[in-house]
């Protein structure tokens, strides 16, 4: 067992951000789900159903650095608090809204309260808890979340058929209180101690040299440009499935395959630890991207070439994702780390921002072939930004720097 794993109070912290993770980013699923009936609903074209990610993602990056200060001075425990009352609100706007305005104001709201509840918080307290093990605790806390659209979407689609959409809006929000509220008041710590690992869990590494400023771009460009296809499939998956000739109850299934499928590839990463680096691990998953968009476009609906892309494609987004996390450490130090990963966060947020919007209109637009093609394009990109960085590398760097 890994040491951050037997450590029964990180264990503990593990297994509450573990829960409240799945259920805040499976909650904000929704329209990768039901989509549709909420356009005819609220009678806005799907696009602009699937632009909530882009108000979900845009308000998210803007108040993630004005919730630094409440960081430190309060701990991560009280940001989460507060993020999660107020996002059980957002959703019970959702289940109000009448037409964008109202729409639009949900998914803002929602937006505020994820920079206090989700991903980036959850690793400011891992870090409080774990200290120096925080990293190993961040790697064992990604093992589990990508489970939540697996869980989530077959959730959604059969509440929303039993009670409707509004109605599982209202279901959500009391997710939000009555399981992640009491697990963050009365099991997350009230205050932070510093937790050293054993002396063999720290490995001392020489300051690395500045990179050079291209390298960085580099970077940006690779990270950016992977998370633009990631999240923006994501949130298109199950209707680009149906546009290939599945049903809504085969595309949600397949989908649902999807993220056992990513928590198998960073199991694989996770347990490999120290074997490979993540410009070395990002370039084999990048590869099966253009692979897997490739395979989708000449399958003409056949279910076992939609298994094999479904297979390929959620290995390659997996590992990726552990990638875009570790890739600076090869090139910066632990001093310099901190910095370059917030400055390549600013891109990525955007490109995230827009993703889905732009992937959902070419999809309504000129069907599923167009998103594909873009997604086949920015991903062979990746890679050959990737290829760069690795000619780059510093001599000796290894997983473990």
């Amino acid at each position: 067992m890994p040491p951050v794993i037997a450590d029964p109070s990180i264990l503990r912290v593990l297994i509450v951000l573990a829960v409240t993770q799945l259920i805040a980013w499976g909650t904000l699923s929704l329209p990768a789900v039901i989509g549709r009936a909420m356009a005819a609903d609220l009678e806005m074209d799907l696009t602009a159903i699937f632009a909530s990610t882009t108000v979900l993602y845009m308000s998210m990056g803007l108040c993630s650095p004005l919730l630094a200060r409440p960081f430190v001075k309060q701990g991560g425990r009280r940001v989460m608090i507060v993020g999660t009352v107020l996002a059980a609100p957002g959703y019970a706007l959702l289940a109000a809204a009448q037409g964008p305005l109202t729409y639009y104001a949900a998914w803002l709201l929602l937006g505020i309260a994820g920079s206090a509840t989700l991903s980036t918080a959850s690793y400011i307290v891992l870090n409080e808890v774990a200290g120096l093990r925080a990293r190993s605790a961040i790697g064992a806390l990604m093992l589990v979340t990508g489970l939540s659209s697996s869980i989530f979407w077959p959730v959604t689609s059969t509440l929303s058929g039993l009670i409707g959409w509004r109605s599982t809006c209202l279901v959500y929000a009391g997710l939000l209180l009555l399981v992640s509220l009491p697990l963050f008041v009365f099991l997350l710590p009230r205050r932070v101690h510093d937790h050293l690992p054993p002396a063999s869990d720290v490995t001392a590494s020489p300051p690395a040299a500045k990179p050079a400023r291209s390298t960085f771009y580099l970077l940006v460009g690779a990270s950016g440009l992977n998370a633009f296809v990631a999240f923006g499939m994501g949130a298109v998956l199950i209707e680009l499935l149906k546009s290939e000739g599945l049903s809504a109850a085969e595309a949600i299934g397949f989908g649902s395959l999807l993220g056992v499928i990513q928590i198998s590839a960073r199991a694989i990463d996770f347990m490999g630890g120290g074997r490979w680096d993540g410009i070395t691990t990002a370039i084999v998953a990048g590869l099966a991207l253009p692979v897997a968009m490739l395979l989708l476009m000449l399958s003409h609906g056949s279910h076992a070439a939609i298994a094999m892309f479904m297979l390929i494609y959620g290995l390659g987004t997996g590992a990726l994702a552990v990638a875009r996390a570790t890739m600076p450490l090869v090139f910066y130090d632990k001093a310099a780390f901190a910095r370059a990963s917030a400055q390549i966060g600013l891109p990525m947020n955007v490109l995230s921002a827009v993703s889905a919007p732009i992937l959902v209109e070419l999809l309504t637009r000129y069907g599923s072939n167009a998103p594909l093609a873009l997604s086949l394009v920015c991903s062979c990109a990746a890679v050959a930004m990737l290829l760069l960085l690795r000619q780059r590398r510093p001599s000796g760097a290894t997983a473990s720097s």
